[in-house]
């Protein structure tokens, strides 16, 4: 069929269009390609010195020469890391602000908090960068040589034991609970503001024993506290010889401090992708690894999948326990 020559402007109208269209594309393409092209910022809801944040400032330094951009730390402790979460909900998605906290951010705070913010609904999970692990510790004069003495004297004495945490709510309290839990003993809860405080009051005998997450590793090996088993069903590598609850047959208690970064919602999924990639070859770098180690904490990359999977089952597990163990934040 001939085209006339009334319909050549319109089709010449359409082929321009066509290709203004793939123009726009593709400079949309090279716009998102271009990601970062100034500084990003990593927001940490806990102050400067602690595990979080130390995490965050190595990952940090590792980013900003993997991606060619400074990569800050911005500091904004308060409510558990909630303060910090409200600030990455607000945040622009276009790549440049995003959240790093334990999983407890999305796991618990809702269940123990009253608060509208809802990291689950808010936040996209983009990955985890690691864990610690917790460790069962008692006061070098208390007079049991393993987990299943402990567990005689606690039934012996209902409540007479104390366990030290860095406050309720915090992921050693949860952890203290769950072995109580599962074992079927009272033991005392005594709150105190951080893991160093309650660690020094176990050293001095003041507390029988804490869930340490994993500040204790000098005052173990200086004979200062007992380490009698590591909360978790995987062995520590920091201490491989000491059973874990696996080994003990201690079940459903097993606790460890999961860390991760999270996205506004609705970030540029190559924006993601790409960040992923560099935080992957980052931990997987042995001096990374080492710094890690330092802190007592291993670098673990979970992509978002995985990452999505463990936090749904931490979830569950701590919004149970949260409800039946009747645990209030005051």
């Amino acid at each position: 069929m001939k085209t006339s020559l009334s319909s050549m402007p319109r089709r010449r109208a359409l082929q321009l269009a066509a290709a203004l269209a793939a123009g726009v594309a593709a400079g949309g393409l090279q716009a998102q390609t271009a990601w970062p092209a100034k500084t990003i910022r990593i927001v940490v809801g806990f102050a400067p010195g602690g595990t979080t944040d130390a995490m965050a400032r190595i990952v940090a330094q590792s980013l900003t020469e993997s991606l060619g951009q400074t990569v800050i730390i911005e500091n904004k402790p308060g409510a558990s890391g909630n303060l910090a979460a409200g600030e990455v909900i607000k945040a622009t998605p276009d790549g440049y602000t995003f959240l790093l906290a334990p999983t407890s951010v999305e796991t618990a705070n809702p269940s123990l908090f009253k608060s509208a913010i809802l990291p689950s609904r808010d936040l996209s999970p983009v990955m985890s960068i690691g864990r610690t692990q917790m460790y069962l510790i008692v006061r070098p004069t208390l007079e049991v040589k393993d987990v299943k003495q402990l567990i005689a004297m606690a039934k012996d004495k209902p409540g007479q034991l104390s366990y030290a945490s860095s406050g309720t709510g915090t992921p050693p309290q949860l952890a203290g609970e769950l072995f109580k839990q599962s074992t079927g003993t009272f033991i005392t809860h005594i709150p105190y503001r951080g893991a160093a405080p309650a660690l020094q009051d176990v050293m001095a005998s003041q507390a029988d024993m804490a869930f340490d997450p994993g500040i204790a590793f000098p005052h173990i090996k200086a004979g200062k506290v007992k380490l009698l088993a590591v909360a978790s069903d995987k062995k520590s590598p920091f201490f491989p010889d000491v059973p874990t609850y696996a080994d003990l047959g201690i079940t459903n208690a097993s606790l460890d401090i999961w860390f991760g970064l999270w996205a506004p919602n609705n970030m540029p999924a190559d924006i993601t992708a790409r960040l992923s990639r560099e935080l992957t070859k980052a931990l997987a770098n042995p001096a990374l690894k080492q710094r890690f180690g330092d802190l007592g904490a291993e670098p673990v990359a979970l992509d978002t999948a995985e990452f999505k999977k463990l936090l749904v089952q931490e979830g569950k597990t701590l919004s149970t326990l949260i409800k039946d163990r009747k645990i209030v934040v005051e």
